[in-house]
């Protein structure tokens, strides 16, 4: 018999373990080996209390599923109580009346049998008792409790990898512990910590002391100023010498920048929530909650684990008992179990407290890096906050060490050192030349993008006319920028400059065009207010709204060689430090980004203006100031909000008016009065939504270049004839249905694009446009195009817009025509 109780444990412990192997469980746990620098011993504490719970409940159900829940048996009814029983169950009770045995003789010995008290039930009838017992009788605590354990323990899993596995701060957790592998192991880490603990002692005591005073300077009110400008300074014990600039290895050095890419980056992505602080505290929070809980009903409930169990059932009619007594096989076991599963769930609800504890008892969204400062000497360490501060706290709990060699590549220092390494052998005067590349302005430019710093071989690119440096920080330039005599033009984006005397003589002298575009005001180089041969300047950033007040802009004035001046910004109203420039100013350019440009009466003090442009500055109306301005030639009112052009009509006092851009706003109709811009030459109102062309408008005879499309227009007027001087024509995106024979009159229509429209046929008189260079036709409803096309002798396959198709409806010779160069 106990044989076959063994081997039915073992086939019932074989089939749950194929069932729920404990290998599945891991998934409650972390994925990642790497992920255990960010558990603390508390966390590993329960983790190993979780797995001991855990086992708890997976033997109590294996119990449960191996033996017998309950076995009851029949109570014996007293005679007393069966005078008002039926007959057949009154012969039942009394048939269980045992008889006297038999006394044993030596002439009749007594046979040895099983003896007790009979109940005439069959094996299904007990097991029916059992089963009826079992969900009636017995406390649903003693039925549910391993169930329970093992439900509260996965919970409990749960709780603790949780933010291991959501993809708000799974995806921040692995690309830290990604980043600090890489930081921990470099040898770029171990190079930087070994220079500066093998400094002299005498100069770490010293910068202890600097360090020591500059902390209490910086416990003023201005600290924070004060730090923030100590950070972009670079000590010069950290000049690299060109001697040892190959000391590291090339592939190590790019491996170490790179890092401290990553690391800029993640840390403006981390510090802007606090989710994994967050989330950290609240599973622990719920992991007490849920502690107290189990605590509370397991303590009240614990003693319903009886061994034996009274069971009353009405089931007399089919067994012919209705009281019986049972025992539950697993009430001694399950009340020791039990017991020892409140001792673990109260160390783990004891060591969750604490970890709430260490939560709030100091802020873990700061993290100093002060001891790192100390023990290191990098000064310029910084310190982070929110979830690169609690990451960092948790680290410590695991290794201080990994912070330690973590905020090598906070540094700027350390930065700026490896960038000298780097920096001073990778870009020669040949690499550099084949960067060369002529710009916008037709000058030999030189565009060095994100680099680490300015190399000094720069300066040997004799040549070199114009220089663009864009994103890098802390660019020095020297005194031998003199050697570069044909520079003319310079541009810094998103640059801190910092200059040599004798190269800011050199560039008053020498330079023409200045580009500056900066994310803060304090960015703007103050050297080049003393620019005095500066003709054109570009500023393009974020300027304060009260930009009239600003001291530095004042000094425009300085510039009386400026001619081009272009804001890119979000100003208000035009700075007094532009008018202040406008007797010499000759072109003014301002996008606005949106920002309603108000106050625009400075105009009219920019008597000399030929060219401006207001772009993209939310003006519903043309400004008035603007007919003061008798020397404009061209007028581009860009990306506003125009919906009315009635004082179009001043604008025939602009006897010199030749160009006007209303395109991108949401004009509807072109007034009568724009026949009196007899001066035009250039009209653009594309992009609006205008729906009929006034037959004035093709009273301004001297257009060359008239672009209407992306409107609604439906119909062209044959006036159109008129322009004899128009070469460029376009009315894409419309919905003309059929063009006039009078545009072919047009002879010197180079540019003709009538593409998206509902064409159905072309005429053949575009064979009259000898000069035709670029027609689209693409996007309407044309079955065959004429072959006049061929008389287009200009029009090559390059410059005509079609589908293929279409294009192999023109006869052969037409097609090779235009194929051939």
């Amino acid at each position: 018999m106990l044989c076959v109780k063994i081997n039915e444990f073992t086939s019932h412990l074989s089939l749950l373990r194929n069932m729920i192997p404990v290998t599945e469980f891991r998934q409650f746990s972390e994925q990642q080996p790497a992920f255990r620098v960010l558990k603390p011993w508390w966390d590993v504490f329960t983790d190993y209390l979780s797995v001991a719970m855990l086992m708890i409940g997976v033997f109590g159900c294996t119990l449960q599923v191996m033996q017998d829940k309950i076995i009851c048996l029949p109570k014996r009814i007293q005679p007393s109580q069966n005078h008002s029983s039926v007959s057949n169950v009154s012969q039942a009770v009394a048939s269980t009346t045992p008889l006297p045995p038999p006394k044993p003789s030596p002439s009749n010995p007594v046979t040895v049998e099983m003896k007790g008290l009979k109940t005439d039930l069959d094996l299904q009838q007990y097991s029916f008792i059992n089963q009826m017992c079992y969900e009636r009788a017995l406390h649903w605590y003693a039925k549910y409790f391993p169930y329970l354990v093992l439900i509260h323990t996965l919970v409990f899993m749960l709780c603790s990898n949780f933010w291991f596995k959501f993809p708000g701060s799974s995806s921040k957790i692995e690309h830290f512990i990604s980043i600090l592998g890489k930081c921990f192991d470099s040898p770029w880490t171990t190079r930087a910590l070994s220079e500066v603990s093998g400094e002299d002692s005498e100069e770490k005591d010293n910068r202890k002391n600097n360090m020591s005073r500059s902390n209490t300077t910086q416990s003023g009110p201005e600290g924070s100023l004060v730090n923030s400008q100590s950070l972009k300074s670079i000590p010069e014990k950290f000049v690299v010498d060109k001697s040892t600039a190959g000391a590291l290895d090339k592939k190590e050095g790019e491996q170490a920048k790179a890092l401290f890419e990553k690391v800029k980056k993640f840390r403006l992505h981390v510090e802007e929530g606090d989710i994994l602080y967050a989330m950290y505290v609240r599973q622990t929070v719920l992991k007490v909650i849920k502690f107290l809980i189990i605590i509370a009903y397991n303590s009240a409930l614990v003693s319903k684990v009886q061994f034996t169990v009274d069971c009353n059932v009405d089931i007399q009619d089919m067994t012919g008992y209705k009281n019986f007594s049972c025992n539950h096989t697993m009430a001694h076991l399950f009340s020791k179990l039990s017991f020892c599963y409140l001792c673990f769930v109260s160390i783990y609800g004891l060591t969750c407290l604490y970890t709430l504890y260490w939560l709030f008892y100091r802020s873990l969204k700061e993290y100093s890096f002060e001891y790192v400062r100390q023990e290191t000497g990098i000064d310029d360490i910084p310190d982070v906050k929110n979830d690169f501060a609690f990451m960092l706290h948790m680290i410590d709990q695991y290794d201080p060490l990994y912070s330690k060699r973590f905020a090598v590549f906070l540094s700027e220092v350390s930065e700026n050192k490896l960038k000298q390494l780097n920096l001073n052998n990778e870009w020669t005067p040949d690499k550099l030349r084949q960067k060369l590349q002529t710009n916008a302005h037709n000058r030999l430019e030189l565009p060095l993008i994100m680099l680490s710093g300015l190399p000094d071989t720069v300066f040997e690119i004799t040549e070199l006319q114009s220089l663009k440096l864009e994103i890098i920080k802390n660019v020095m330039i020297p005194a031998t920028i003199a050697q570069l005599d044909n520079l003319q033009e310079l541009s810094l984006h998103q640059c801190s400059v910092k200059i040599h005397s004798a190269a800011l003589s050199f560039l008053k002298e020498n330079l023409k065009v200045l580009s500056v575009k900066f994310d803060d005001m304090r960015e703007l180089p103050p050297w080049m207010y003393g620019l005095r041969n500066l003709e054109e300047l570009y500023l393009v950033g974020s300027l304060s709204h009260d930009i009239s007040r600003n001291v530095t802009l004042e000094s425009l004035r300085d510039l009386k060689s400026l001619k081009i001046l272009s804001i890119k910004s979000n100003v208000s109203k035009i700075p007094q430090a532009v008018v202040d420039v406008s007797s010499h100013l000759q072109k003014m350019c301002i996008h606005n980004d949106g920002t309603k440009l108000v106050m625009l009466n400075n105009l009219k003090k920019m008597t000399n203006l030929t060219e401006l442009e207001l772009v993209h500055c939310d003006l519903e109306r043309i400004p008035h100031a603007v007919f003061s301005l008798l020397s404009l030639q061209e007028l581009d009112l860009k990306e506003n909000n125009l919906k009315s052009i009635e004082e179009i009509v001043s604008f025939q006092h602009l006897r010199k008016l030749t160009v006007l851009k209303l395109w991108h706003n949401s004009i509807t109709y072109i007034p009568e009065h724009i026949k009196k811009l007899t001066s035009l030459e250039r009209l653009s109102f594309s992009h609006n939504k205008i729906e009929v062309l006034p037959s004035h408008l093709f009273l301004c005879n001297k257009i060359r270049y008239l672009d209407l499309s992306y409107n609604d227009i439906r119909f062209i007027p044959p006036e159109i004839g008129v322009l004899q001087s128009l070469q460029y024509f376009s009315i894409t995106c419309n919905k003309v249905e059929s063009l006039p024979d009078e545009l072919y009159f047009c002879k010197k229509l180079k540019t003709l694009k009538i593409g998206k429209n509902s064409l159905s046929v072309l005429s053949p008189k575009i064979g009259n446009l000898l000069f035709l260079s670029y027609l689209d036709v693409k996007g309407n409803h044309f079955e065959i195009l004429p072959p006049e096309l061929g008389d287009c002798r200009a029009l090559k396959r390059a410059g005509l817009v079609v589908e293929d198709a279409l294009f192999e409806t023109l006869p052969s010779d037409v097609r090779e025509q235009m194929k051939t160069e």
